[in-house]
């Protein structure tokens, strides 16, 4: 993954109409639907600034949380450090995981898997998972669909205002890979009251639900359910968000 180094800094106030709370109780209770293993182990996968790894801490998992941006990384300690919790932290890369040992539960929430550049890359993903997962552990991750790439994201351009910033948020679609590129231009007042200018860009990659399937029974899982935009509904076809809910059936030990 690429991009988050500037926009880390103002992520938390223009993500703050996402209710985490809400969120991480909802794959609570997808957890609580499917889980069968003992131990109450929980990888945040690509947690960012920790919003998510906090809420399921709150909740009563032993979280560990992995992103491969230090500066997300820096703010998920300060809340840390606020909330009193014992989330483990660590800077990887989600294609080079390397984990202590295995756990029960992985979660990878807000579209983080469509940022991997490849199909290639999603396999080693979940390859990864899947190597330290507990045998019967949960996978429970999200993804934007082809549609809302080709229809919602496509080549528009969105402005969002929040206390003491003001982001320009232009996308560019590849129609022949599905592939959104998304240029971000902030302007952060200043004490001063002018406004100093800082940019920051990054892709997402929109992948048939054919393809993450074949590669997640490839890497050990089986689906057990797939629900659209954080309902346990079906998707449609004009769905924006799909979670999956997969159980690793062969892990590290018995690949």
């Amino acid at each position: 993954m690429s991009g988050y180094s500037t926009f880390a800094r103002f992520y938390d106030k223009l993500t703050a109409n996402i209710d985490y709370q809400k969120r991480g109780e909802y794959f609570h209770k997808i957890i609580m639907k499917f889980k069968t293993t003992k131990k109450n182990i929980l990888l945040d996968l690509a947690c960012g600034t920790g919003s998510i790894s906090e809420v399921m801490a709150g909740l009563g998992y032993d979280v560990i949380g992995v992103d491969s941006s230090e500066e997300m990384l820096g703010i998920a300690m300060e809340k840390k450090f606020s909330s009193g919790s014992s989330i483990q932290y660590l800077c990887q890369d989600m294609c080079r995981l390397d984990m202590f040992g295995t756990v029960d539960v992985t979660i990878c929430a807000l579209d983080s898997i469509n940022h991997l550049p490849s199909i290639k890359d999603v396999k080693k993903v979940f390859e990864d998972v899947a190597f330290f997962s507990e045998l019967n552990g949960l996978f429970i991750f999200d993804v934007n669909t082809l549609y809302k790439h080709r229809k919602i994201l496509a080549d528009n351009t969105f402005t969002y205002e929040a206390e003491g910033i003001y982001c320009i948020w232009e996308n560019t679609l590849d129609r022949a890979t599905d592939e959104v590129k998304m240029n971000l231009e902030f302007f952060e007042e200043l004490d001063s009251g002018l406004y100093q200018r800082s940019s920051d860009s990054f892709s997402e990659k929109a992948y048939k639900e054919s393809e993450l399937e074949k590669v997640l029974e490839e890497s050990g899982f089986e689906v057990l359910a797939k629900y659209g935009d954080d309902t346990f509904e079906a998707p449609t076809d004009n769905t924006q968000r799909i979670v999956y809910a997969a159980r690793c059936i062969r892990n590290g030990q018995t690949i």
